[in-house]
């Protein structure tokens, strides 16, 4: 995912989240709010309850690729928030993707 996609400052997660718009799963909350460029941005955040940074490091690279397989950022119309939850770790890579498909489908719509 190119670094022109991320959400990366406090300021701007906070308003995304503070909208409260959201869709959970077992793995993940996402939280939505229409976009405020050109194309959709994402923002992931991972608590240190899930690891250590190493741990939280691997997380985060593959929930980057999980979305960029998932979402088209031209076409989406929301900038996204994306909390990993625990069940994350118990689960495998493909059970965890279409988890996080599911709702970025449910907060897209």
């Amino acid at each position: 995912m190119q670094k022109q996609y991320r959400v990366r400052k406090n300021e701007e997660f906070s308003k995304i989240i503070s909208e409260k718009h959201s869709v959970a799963s077992a793995g993940f909350v996402v939280y939505f709010s229409d976009r405020k460029e050109e194309h959709a941005r994402v923002g992931i955040s991972v608590s240190k309850k899930l690891g250590d940074a190493v741990e939280r490091n691997r997380i985060k690279r593959q929930v980057r690729e999980m979305v960029k397989a998932v979402t088209d950022f031209e076409a989406c119309g929301k900038d996204l928030i994306i909390i990993v939850r625990k069940p994350y770790l118990e689960r495998p890579f493909s059970e965890n993707k279409k988890d996080l498909e599911t709702a970025i489908k449910k907060a897209i719509i």
